[in-house]
């Protein structure tokens, strides 16, 4: 064997030299494309710092803000985003400063989760609407887009407007108040307005995280830009992006209804090759805003700082910060731009596009090419301290490496690489500080691993499905969304809170606190009799305004944990036991916040503590009702009108009266609140009967109104809680 082992080692070192060769020689090609791009956009940007910028007048916002509202639709595709989608439509509705627009969400059918979040929201908010797909999930993106595309037509049919522009967003943005704004105001000259996406920033450690952000920092500030003067096409980049009202209709007419490519995992990329031939307007704009942002200290040691960051208006969130979500995601990109767009696309086009179109495919080979030179790198090192230390004596002249071309591509690779890096962490620098420009050197080898797999997956699911007709579908990425403290309408009135989310209108408003003023009932009730509002709408209202958590009650629920509160507390406070934690705290269900004797009175009970949870009037009243040992069935169903409220309704007992006698009444031993009441000399028997002939009627017609309700019958002990 010590007789081959020279001729073994030479061929070994003979080999590595050639692959050196071939690697270092395809990287150069990669490179020299890179660098063609810099110099596009440098030479770009000092020519027009000298020529237009000087005589150019930069847009303001004032001139935004003076433009007209125009209608602007805003879709959101979901599939599996019960996580953060009522968080994102919380902060986009609290955020946008516009009025003149509607949110499309899209829910699958079999997803029960995210269509119960979306619910939640549109009873919240007047301007959301759910749009179902009517099969199940998942498909693609590009499906559940096209049927939201077909609901927004149909409800401007339906209200007979029209929408100026279309906004494509997802489910985890952070979106810029004045982004619509902007929209409106270059719409409808433009067909495509696409800004600029970046990540929300992330800790040092997080480091796949931090290769979005490093990524998204340089591709949106320089190559899109690059894209555009080269071409004047913008690819969408499937979030921040605005379509005409004509770009879709055109997009309808010529590709039968399919505004999205569903043969496409990456239809943003696709729809916006295609309004390029169609001769359709595109933009890729930078609009300086000003962000105020909490910046960590140099590896988190000291105190967060306060920044004010003037950038380009953007879409922010939160990218995968798992090494496996990442590369799966990226695999999903690649899948469809470089695979099926060169499937489906081809080579068209003239020489800029055809340029621009390998530049998006070239990762298909550089990808692995990357990783193979690291793997010959530390082969090179690992030579190199063998024959340092004297593991091995046997040497070998390199004969290709140090001489010729390939001594030229690798110090040409070399010198590549430093502007490379350079330039990475001045456009990181731009948005994050210097601290995560000096990350961003070594996260390139981070990205270049998750850019391996990537590539190996795109190829797997690719000839998958052209060798065995495998079926693409969505490839979920759960996602991340960050914790605002949306305190704009807390302490607001109810009224108030109402009318901004578009529940209720003046008028109705207005009518209702007449009531109220007569009848000394709340406002939520009053403007449930007079049907202008629904019960999961008003506990949405009274669980944002008081920061408590909205939670559903169900019989055996409230059944399991009947005893841990006295009947006559339940009662009295007007709340229901329906959980406890693993700390012993009990979860109880109320309509609205406690007063602070009553507080008292269940911290006299629940010793452990215990946690308040809003829920619906009827969900309360007859969960009330079970911990009595009654029939009663709780539903989503209008709720039945109170005993005590049709009493104060009628001028027959004031409210103050009625408090003092709920505090006093134990339901052990008075028996039906009613006749409780009238051995109180609150009411006669004869006033006693004919309101609860009007509780029987008017619960016979909200029953009518709503036939899944409870089928059981209304009395007097509906009243329980006043």
């Amino acid at each position: 064997m010590s007789l081959y082992a020279p001729y073994f080692v030479a061929s070994y070192y003979s080999t590595l030299e050639v692959l050196i060769g071939i690697v270092s020689l395809i990287i150069l090609v990669s490179s020299i494309d890179d660098l063609f791009i810099d110099a596009w956009y440098w030479t770009r940007r000092i020519w027009r710092s000298a020529t237009v910028w000087r005589t150019h007048t930069p847009l303001e916002a004032s001139q935004i803000l003076a433009r007209p509202e125009q209608p602007i639709a805003i879709m959101i595709p979901a599939w599996l985003e019960y996580d953060v989608i009522a968080p994102m439509l919380e902060n986009m509705v609290n955020t946008l400063d516009y009025g003149t627009y509607t949110i499309f969400a899209g829910t699958y059918r079999n997803d029960e989760r995210t269509i119960a979040e979306v619910e939640r929201m549109r009873r919240r908010y007047g301007q959301l609407v759910r749009v179902e797909v009517p099969h199940d999930g998942p498909t693609c993106k590009a499906d559940c887009l096209n049927w939201i595309i077909a609901a927004i037509f149909a409800h401007e049919k339906a209200h007979d407007t029209e929408f100026a522009g279309v906004v494509l967003h997802d489910s985890e943005d952070v979106l810029h108040p004045l982004e619509l704004r902007f929209f409106n105001y270059l719409l409808p000259r433009k067909d495509l307005i696409q800004i600029p996406v970046t990540s929300l920033e992330r800790d040092w450690y997080e480091l796949v995280a931090g290769t979005y952000m490093d990524e998204f920092a340089e591709w949106h500030a320089k190559d899109l830009v690059v894209r555009e003067s080269m071409m004047g096409m913008v690819p969408s980049a499937g979030v921040g992006t605005c379509f005409s009202r004509r770009a879709l209709l055109i997009l309808c007419e010529r590709d039968h209804n399919q505004p999205f490519s569903v043969e496409s995992l990456t239809e943003d990329y696709d729809i916006g090759v295609r309004l390029a031939a169609y001769g359709l307007k595109g933009v890729f704009c930078q609009f300086p805003v000003r962000y105020e942002v909490s910046r960590h200290t140099w590896f988190g040691y000291g105190r967060d700082r306060q920044h004010r960051v003037e950038m380009p208006m953007c879409v922010r969130e939160y990218f995968p910060d798992t090494f496996r979500a990442a590369y799966r995601q990226k695999a999903r990109w690649t899948l469809g731009i470089a695979l099926q767009g060169w499937q489906q696309l081809g080579w068209r086009g003239g020489l800029a596009e055809r340029y621009l179109l390998f530049r998006d495919r070239k990762g298909l080979v550089t990808s692995f090419v990357s990783i193979i030179a690291y793997l010959l790198v530390f082969q090179v090192m690992g030579l190199y301290f063998i024959s340092l230390f004297g593991i091995a004596t046997l040497r070998f002249p390199a004969t290709i490496v140090t001489h010729g071309w390939i001594a030229f591509a690798l110090a040409a690779n070399a010198v590549a690489l430093s502007l490379r890096v350079v330039q990475r962490m001045y456009f990181v620098g731009r948005i994050y500080g210097w601290e995560h420009a000096l990350l961003s050197a070594p996260r390139m080898i981070i990205g270049n691993f998750i850019n391996f797999f990537a590539a190996a997956r795109a190829w797997r699911l690719f000839l998958s499905n052209f060798l065995f007709g495998n079926k693409l579908v969505w490839d979920k990425t759960m996602h991340d969304f960050p914790s605002f403290e949306l305190t704009a309408h807390r302490g607001q009135r109810l009224g108030e809170l109402l009318v901004s989310w578009r529940a209720v209108d003046e008028s109705s408003l207005s009518d209702a606190l007449v009531t109220q003023a007569e009848t000394h009932m709340p406002l939520g009730r009053a403007l449930l009799l007079r049907g202008a509002l629904d019960e999961d709408t008003l506990a949405e209202a009274i669980s944002f305004q008081s920061g408590l958590p909205r939670c559903r009650l169900s019989e055996a629920a409230v059944k399991a944990h009947a005893t841990d509160l006295p009947q006559r507390v339940c009662v009295h406070c007007g709340a229901v036991p329906f959980d406890r934690t693993a700390d012993g705290r009990t979860q109880l269900a109320i309509t609205g916040p406690l007063s602070e004797e009553h507080a008292q009175e269940l911290a006299t009970h629940l010793p452990d503590g215990y946690d308040l949870n809003i829920a619906t009037e009827s969900e309360v009243t007859a969960a009330i009702r079970i911990v009595r040992g009654m029939e009663a069935s709780i539903n989503e169903g209008p709720a039945a009108p109170l005993l005590g409220e049709l009493l104060i309704e009628r001028g027959i007992i004031s409210p103050a009266d009625l408090q003092a006698a709920i505090d006093a009444y134990d339901p052990g031993k008075h028996g039906m609140i009613g006749e409780f009441l009238v051995e109180r000399g609150l009411l006669t028997p004869e006033r006693l009967a004919s309101a609860i002939d009007e509780q029987q009627r008017q619960f016979a017609e909200h029953r009518q109104a709503a036939p899944k309700a409870a089928d059981a019958p209304a009395d007097e002990t509906t009243s329980e809680v006043g």
